[in-house]
């Protein structure tokens, strides 16, 4: 595998992708990760929330020339769920605290183009690097005008609310230092406990709170590169969140450990 500027030569990339019902974009999903992480050493993490279509199968059949596990659920509880399960894997597997976890879609909305360039300032020594559509030179393709509105609003209160330099706080789209994911666990006993979509938020906020160092890299979120609808509820994702910032938020800012 090419060597990071870390200089650690035993480096792995975990990438962590959560999957529901993807069949229609697993085969360029495969396409374009391998092309872009050709040179590393990668183990490729699916989560499946119980799809109804041939996911599962095809997953294993376009990834089986690489390293792959694929962890089928029983029940579907939503991408919070897939990821606490995710990271808790690698958590158990991994053998290096400077490995690098990649999260993201399924759904080919992520911009595979900047990857290397988050890579690279991982390398550099942040703990988190954080696809961003709202720093300078990201933005929206496509994307309903309402959808757009309750994200910038939602980021707005929760930025306010709770003091964070970030601009984008719910991207499925990072780069971890698996030091980080461990930290998480050990100050709060979890990860993840959120089911949804507002699970990122709610991993950031830990993540802070941890003493993580956190950069964004702006990013273009191109739904057209998405066959098929979004999985995520605008309504329910919004009622997530304000339940989220009632019964929760407050409590994982000021957390301390017994």
């Amino acid at each position: 595998m090419a060597k990071g500027k870390t200089g650690n030569l035993a480096m792995r990339y975990y990438v962590l992708i959560p999957v529901y019902n993807e069949e229609l974009n697993i085969e360029t999903l495969h396409s374009n990760l391998t092309n872009v992480l050709k040179d590393r050493d990668v183990l490729y993490v699916f989560v499946d929330d119980c799809s109804t279509d041939g996911s599962v199968g095809l997953l294993k059949k376009v990834f089986s020339g690489q390293n792959t596990h694929v962890i089928e659920k029983e029940e579907n509880k939503g991408p919070g769920d897939s990821f606490d399960k995710g990271f808790r894997w690698i958590l158990e597997n991994a053998s290096d605290e400077d490995d690098r976890i990649i999260t993201l879609e399924a759904d080919n909305t992520s911009d595979l183009g900047i990857l290397s360039n988050m890579l690279a300032i991982s390398d550099l020594g942040y703990e988190m690097v954080l696809s961003s559509i709202y720093a300078q030179g990201g933005g929206f393709k496509q994307t309903n005008f309402f959808r757009k509105i309750s994200s910038f609003a939602a980021n707005m209160v929760f930025r306010s609310l709770f003091n964070i330099n970030v601009l984008t706080l719910s991207s499925f789209y990072r780069v971890y230092r698996l030091s980080v994911i461990k930290r998480v666990d050990d100050l709060y006993n979890e990860i993840i406990s959120e089911s949804g979509f507002i699970s990122m938020l709610e991993l950031l906020l830990k993540a802070i709170r941890a003493d993580a160092s956190v950069i964004e890299v702006p990013m273009v979120l191109r739904s057209k590169n998405r066959i098929g609808k979004s999985k995520m509820k605008v309504f329910k994702t919004a009622m997530s969140y304000l339940r989220f910032l009632i019964l929760k938020g407050f409590r994982i800012v000021h957390w301390k450990k017994k």
